[in-house]
């Protein structure tokens, strides 16, 4: 059995888990304007961050925002866990990040033209697997020090190897999450370009994305970075740590049918693929953290993929998407989610699929509709991410 014994934090909503978390559940969207020198209209979920505690002045050249974040949740996350307690050797990381230091490319992208100043740790500064070797630096983890660059699955496929790798015995303990930090002019106008934004009225960006609704035109993008310590429970019991939740189950796939547009049949594959690896039927989950970007056809595919799996006992599974409020993390996206999908279990209540006024009757869901629901019964949920590229993952959660 793999048990989550620490969470850690820097989220849109702030760096403490029961704040983020009675924030999601009051619906309180942390989605704001940015950028308004751009052309179009943009919004996004910035995490609030004290780059100094973590961090002197000297450390801090060559060290981009997204592995500041990934360092101080993953820090926040071994504190919660009472230390990452294991020989260096048997402590592992496993980090997902999409697009690596955003920042600092676009500082290069826009000096080199110019014949500017490109900052000389540029590269190790945007490289993709820098939070990972941030993260193992600060921690001495001397095991598997890994990142997984899988769109938006990236943080979901990291916490599922690292939870397969504490299974085998290869490690003792795992440090596994993501970061994104990607709210940069440039990053915001290309996804823009891919028209894949939500569009909203002035004064209305924080209700810019709804999840499931008739009137859904989109995500809005998020920064931030969320991590846990997995550990086998013997192991958690030996030294005395808590458990937040067990990681029961992991289901990880491919559609291999498109680069962008998702596919019902492989989110399917995968989340029988979790519910089988945890041992549930799907009966047994009472809660689903949706991947739900509020995209037309996304929404819709993934209805169906639940449909298909749930069939009769579709009405019981209760179904929202958190993105409305914090944002799409893209590389994040996973292990924040997975995070408030055990805060969910632990505190047994409902995430509010918010702003959704009407549902869309194409989306036949149980949408949790109202803020701050609660459900005393609650022993299973399971967390989806679905990729560009089509890679799916899917976790599974149990109380413990």
């Amino acid at each position: 059995m793999v048990v989550v014994t620490g969470i850690g934090l820097i989220a849109p909503h702030g760096d403490h888990p029961r704040t983020v978390f009675d924030a999601v559940m009051r619906g309180a969207s942390a989605v704001r304007p940015v950028f308004p020198e751009l052309a179009k209209p943009a919004a996004a979920a910035i995490a609030p961050f004290d780059e100094s505690r973590w961090f002197t002045k000297l450390q801090l050249p060559g060290v981009d925002r997204v592995s500041q974040i990934a360092v101080a949740a993953a820090a926040l996350a071994v504190e919660d866990a009472g230390g990452a307690d294991a020989a260096p050797e048997r402590i592992g990381v496993f980090v997902g990040c999409g697009m690596g230091g955003a920042a600092a490319l676009e500082t290069a992208y826009l000096a080199a033209p110019r014949g500017g100043r490109v900052p000389p740790l540029t590269v190790p500064a945007f490289m993709p697997n820098a939070p990972a070797a941030h993260i193992a630096m600060r921690h001495h983890a001397l095991g598997p020090v890994l990142t997984y660059s899988v769109a938006c699955a990236s943080s979901a496929v990291a916490l599922a190897e690292a939870a397969r790798a504490v299974r085998r015995g290869d490690v003792d303990v795992a440090i596994a999450g993501g970061a994104e930090a990607l709210i940069v002019p440039g990053v915001v106008s290309a996804w823009q370009a891919l028209q894949t934004l939500a569009a909203f009225k002035p004064g209305e960006a924080a209700h810019a994305c709804r999840p499931f609704a008739t009137d859904r035109s989109g995500f809005v993008l998020g920064e931030g970075a969320a991590f846990v310590v997995l550990e086998s429970a013997s192991h958690a019991r030996a030294r005395g740590a808590r458990a937040h939740a067990e990681l029961a189950g992991c289901g990880i796939g491919s559609d291999a049918t498109h680069l962008t547009k998702p596919d019902a049949q492989g989110q399917a594959r995968t989340l029988r693929a979790a519910l089988a690896d945890a041992g549930l039927q799907p009966r047994d989950v009472g809660y689903c953290n949706a991947h739900g970007t509020a995209t037309k056809i996304g929404d819709m595919i993934e209805s169906q993929a639940l449909g298909t799996v749930w069939g009769s006992a579709i009405d019981t599974l209760h179904v929202s998407s958190t993105k409305a409020l914090h944002g799409h993390l893209l590389g994040a996206a996973g292990a924040l989610e997975a995070v408030i999908t055990i805060l969910a279990l632990q505190h047994r209540q409902l995430p509010p699929n918010a702003h959704c006024a009407s549902p869309d009757p194409q989306c036949a869901l149980n949408l949790v509709l109202e803020a701050g629901v609660r459900s005393p019964d609650l022993q299973a949920a399971v967390s989806s991410s679905f990729a560009f590229g089509g890679t799916n993952a899917v976790l599974a959660f149990k109380r413990v």
